[in-house]
């Protein structure tokens, strides 16, 4: 695998960067808009599947894409999933029942069980060990540009013409996205062609044993991340706010600009300290949250939130690279995006479980959603010590 020297923004990383907005963009833009959409087709009781069977298949599809970006190469992985995208995206409005629809969400999660794995991968092999905090950190933040724009301009769109138009732009911002891979040079050596049995994985092909604790913390945060999805469109309904991606907005844009900074604090002064900083500010986030009486409340809590997934979001991914192998870097950035997706999906479930369409459960949902990922911050404080072997770089070693 190629390392380059010191420099990370060349033509490769600006068109990977490029790509991640637009993937982001096209499977975002629809989120605010599908809970009202399943409850137009009578599935109101089905509200939490939509994340939930979402995030269930990209994380059953991880292990395939781990093995597959360690043979088979990072850039086929990317483009298969972003053609995901494109095909789920041209569906939706052929559809017209719940169990159609269910189904449709459950087979769109291959997209992000693929795309981001093999992008990760791609990133570890063109950039240095001493910047790869900030790398991942500009990758996350133009992912997060897409993030703000997508629910925005998917709100827009389907308010001034349909949804249909809106799914048919996903669509299309997709396939930007894969039209900007063809082109890329494949950074994996020894590639492998793609065979039937290379999708037959092995127990320990499943989950990478050397990079568990990053993997527990992206549990353990991510779970708010399922429960914002599933319920503040309805949160922001119940507040009188008219465009349910408004809060998305706010939450992205403070994502972005602390990104700005959070990948290189990270290489500075290491993964763990960050990553307590940014599970504490989640935790405060979550009961703004649930204290919200008003739009100006929420709208705050959404820009801490934003604060906090933007300093979380690079330095979890770039402690899981830096306590990988190289020859198994796909599973193990698998693995942690499996813990990834379980987490945005239960938290998606037990959300709207809890939720259940009742407007006075919001502010328990969001305490308890609280507790939650305040436990990655007791556990990094009092459980976890991390040992430096290098600007950023920890190993795992566990106090007794």
């Amino acid at each position: 695998m190629h390392q380059s020297t010191d420099r990370i923004y060349n033509l490769h990383f600006i068109l990977l960067c490029l790509s991640n907005a637009l993937f982001s963009a096209s499977f975002n833009m629809m989120i605010p808009e599908l809970p009202a959409y399943l409850t137009r087709m009578g599935g109101e009781d089905y509200k939490g599947y939509i994340i939930g069977l979402f995030t269930l298949m990209a994380g059953l599809s991880r292990p395939f894409s781990g093995k597959l970006t360690d043979t088979v190469g990072r850039v086929p992985v990317m483009i298969f999933g972003s053609l995901v995208c494109v095909v789920c995206s041209l569906i939706y409005p052929l559809i017209s029942s719940v169990g159609a629809f269910l189904l449709l969400r459950f087979f769109h999660g291959f997209s992000t069980g693929f795309k981001p794995t093999g992008t990760s991968a791609y990133v570890s092999d063109i950039v240095p060990v001493t910047r790869r905090g900030e790398a991942m950190g500009m990758v996350g933040l133009f992912s997060t540009i897409g993030m703000a724009m997508g629910p925005a301009l998917g709100g827009y769109v389907a308010v001034r013409w349909n949804i249909d138009v809106m799914f048919q732009l996903s669509a299309a911002f997709a396939l930007l996205s894969v039209v900007i891979l063809v082109g890329m040079k494949e950074t994996l050596h020894n590639r492998q062609r793609f065979r039937v049995s290379l999708l037959k994985i092995s127990g320990s092909e499943i989950f990478e044993p050397k990079v568990w604790p990053p993997v527990l913390i992206c549990f353990l945060t991510y779970f708010s991340y399922g429960a914002v999805l599933t319920i503040i469109p309805d949160f922001s309904t119940y507040l009188g706010i008219a465009n349910k991606g408004l809060f998305f907005t706010f939450f992205t844009v403070s994502s972005v600009g602390i990104r700005f900074i959070a990948g290189k604090v990270s290489d500075k002064y290491g993964r763990t300290p960050i990553l307590k900083i940014s599970a504490t500010t989640m935790a405060i986030s979550m009961v703004l949250m649930a204290v919200a009486s008003n739009s100006f409340i929420l709208l705050a809590g959404a820009v801490v939130y934003g604060i906090s997934v933007g300093l979380n979001s690079p330095a979890v991914t770039a402690w899981t690279i830096d306590l990988s192998d190289p020859q198994h870097r796909g599973r193990a950035l698998a693995s942690m995006y499996i813990a990834l997706e379980a987490g945005i999906g239960l938290g998606a479930y037990f959300s709207a479980l809890i939720y259940h369409n009742k407007a006075e459960r919001f502010p328990l949902t969001f305490y308890l959603f609280a507790a939650l990922t305040f436990l990655a911050t007791i556990y990094l404080s009092f459980i976890y010590k991390p040992k430096k072997i290098a600007p950023g770089l920890e190993t795992v070693n566990i106090r007794n």
